[in-house]
């Protein structure tokens, strides 16, 4: 397994959370958006919306321009290069966890 497919599975299913950043991520690849937005298309709060981006941005899966409240948030070019991989282990678990969980979408 190499080490991007790794990193997703440890994000999107090993840990807590995993089923909100995979929300946002997929959200990212249809739009970009601020913080804000994201909040209210995820019906998830501001704060923990945050938390998730500082968590993705860590870890490289997306990047930012702008400042303040209004830095708009994209797919990085890794997560574009392997926007298959993310479909991949999303298509496997987003579903059924959103579904499992009564996440609202």
């Amino acid at each position: 397994m190499n080490a991007m497919k790794r990193l997703l599975w440890w994000l999107l299913a090993g840990s807590v959370g995993g089923v909100n950043r995979g929300r946002l991520l997929d959200e990212l690849f249809r739009s970009p958006c601020n913080a804000n937005e994201l909040s209210k298309l995820l019906v998830l709060d501001y704060k923990t919306i945050r938390h998730h981006l500082t968590v993705l941005e860590k870890n490289r899966l997306i990047t930012s321009t702008g400042t303040g409240y209004g830095r708009i948030y994209f797919p990085s070019d890794l997560l574009e290069a392997n926007k298959t991989l993310f479909q991949e282990i999303w298509g496997q678990i987003g579903k059924k966890q959103i579904k499992d969980e009564g996440v609202k979408r």
